[in-house]
């Protein structure tokens, strides 16, 4: 079965415990943290006293999905206040970006917008902890997905299984429980979901639907 990895950026920070906790009692196995700067993406989001919060409200996996233009200077704030695992962006990096980041011990994994060509990341596989998928431009949430991805999702896919790696394959935009059927089919492992949660009145009824149990 997939794995639910929960959004935060769409919800109710004004009770943020409460929402962790209700999310977690759903059946969400990670919290996703969408950290944006403005610069990388137009919007902003939140920093690493964030992360550390939820990090004392949860023990499930975090992982800080940096949208922001240094991941390098920056992912060591996320690490140290609680994150578990860092995704950066292809689009940022450098030949550098990788093994600097893998300096900190944590899995690392790597994003790659919609327009970004999936070969980019195809050297860099063997070392990395996941491949995150944006299906949709990355900035702002409740954007619908873009049916692309499935494409995308199989391709990599083949490009993962001809180097003989277990490496997860992650979705992130639009994901829901009408969209996540498809997504599954394609061959995601990881579904991020957002606005869908957070937005409905009944969290567990969309961890079923979106794992498909």
């Amino acid at each position: 079965m997939v794995e639910f990895s929960a959004s935060i950026l769409n919800c109710d920070f004004t009770r943020l415990g409460e929402e962790i906790r209700t999310a977690e009692a759903a059946g969400v196995d990670a919290f996703h943290l969408d950290v944006m700067d403005g610069h990388f993406v137009p919007n902003i989001s939140f920093g690493s006293p964030v992360t550390k919060h939820i990090r004392n409200l949860t023990k499930l996996p975090i992982r800080a999905h940096l949208m922001i233009a240094d991941p390098v200077e920056y992912a060591p704030r996320f690490i140290e206040t609680g994150a578990d695992e860092v995704l950066y962006h292809i689009e940022v990096a450098d030949s550098d970006t990788l093994p600097k980041l893998l300096e900190h011990g944590k899995p690392i994994g790597v994003t790659l917008n919609p327009d970004t060509a999936l070969e980019s990341v195809y050297p860099i596989l063997p070392e990395l902890s996941q491949v995150l998928l944006m299906s949709v431009f990355p900035g702002f949430g409740g954007q619908s997905f873009i049916p692309e991805t499935l494409q995308r999702i199989t391709a990599l896919k083949c490009e993962i299984e001809r180097q003989k790696l277990s490496l997860p394959i992650s979705v992130d935009g639009g994901v829901n429980p009408q969209t996540a059927p498809a997504i599954r089919e394609a061959g995601a492992d990881i579904l991020v979901v957002g606005s869908a949660l957070f937005r409905s009145k009944d969290y567990a009824a969309v961890v079923r639907a979106v794992k498909g149990g």
